[in-house]
This record gives structure tokens, C-alpha cells and sequence, in this order.
């Protein structure tokens, strides 16, 4: 598993300005309700993800923000690795390649080869797949985009 230590950062924060703004908080609000005394402009590039928070200072901000720390760094973890990035569509290439629909064929043929020419990521043969992508497959196999969309994420 490869670790992109800025996205984790920048997700971290989204994570941190969101439990914020869901409690209605500006960050002086936020910042009145912390034990340490740190300025409005560090809570800000916690937020940006610009600036590392320390585990000690994440903990903090977690306890004044009513958010178990485990908690919010499963739902980061989760965003970093498991989530498809936006605009784009996580597909299983083994998952399809067992599909039998008839007329997710050419799609399957497709997953088959990528699987045997050895292209795909290690660890289950994830990939993601964006839009002009989907479109180009959903033709092959006479279908909407839309539906080949909700298929692949049913086949999940």
C-alpha cells in the first residue's frame, strides 16, 4: 500500500473542518473549547491540511470536538484507501472477468486480458476507471453509461 503522506494530510483536515462546521463552530469557537493555546491561522492549516498535526494536539481537537480520535482517522483511512478517487469508478477486474452477464461480454473479455497481461495493481486487481473510460465500455456492451455504472457497483 503505497502512502501519499499530503492526501492523507489534506483528507485529515477535511475531516477536522467538517466535524467543525457540523457542530455549527467557527474556529475561534473551536479553539476556546482546546486545553493548549494556539492561534486561529495553525487551526486553519490544520484544516488546509498545510501543517502536520501532532497525535497529542489530534487527540485535543478530537476531545473538544466530542469525535473519538480512532473514529476519525478510520473514516480518513477509509477516503485515502478505499474510496474511488471523484469522478471515478473503483472496478474489481476479477469480480468482472467471473461476471456472466451476456451482455457485460466484451467487458469481461476486456478485465480478462488485463488480468493476464499483468497491468493491473497488485492486491485483487483494483483499478478506477473515469468517465471517458465507462463510456467507451458501456458502448462496446450496448448499454447506457448510467447502467454500466450501477453495474459495475452492484458486480462489487
Amino acid at each position: 500500500m503505497d502512502l501519499d503522506l499530503a492526501t492523507y494530510q489534506r483528507v485529515l483536515g477535511d475531516e477536522l473542518r467538517r466535524l467543525r462546521k457540523r457542530r455549527g463552530w467557527t474556529r475561534k469557537e473551536l479553539n476556546d473549547r482546546l486545553y493548549s493555546d494556539i492561534s486561529l491561522q495553525t487551526l486553519a492549516t490544520y484544516e488546509l491540511g498545510t501543517r502536520q498535526v501532532s497525535v497529542v494536539r489530534l487527540v485535543e481537537i478530537c476531545h473538544a470536538l466530542g469525535e473519538l480520535p480512532h473514529e476519525l482517522l478510520a473514516r480518513v483511512h477509509e477516503r485515502v484507501f478505499i474510496e474511488a478517487p471523484v469522478g471515478r469508478v473503483r472496478v474489481n477486474l476479477r469480480k468482472i472477468a467471473r461476471d456472466d452477464a451476456p451482455e457485460l461480454h466484451p467487458l469481461r473479455r476486456w478485465a480478462l486480458g488485463r488480468l493476464a497481461e499483468g497491468s493491473t495493481p497488485p492486491g485483487g486487481g483494483e483499478i478506477h476507471l473515469g468517465i471517458a473510460a465507462l463510456e467507451r465500455m458501456a458502448e462496446l456492451c450496448s448499454i447506457e453509461t448510467v447502467e454500466l455504472i450501477a453495474r459495475l457497483r452492484a458486480i462489487e
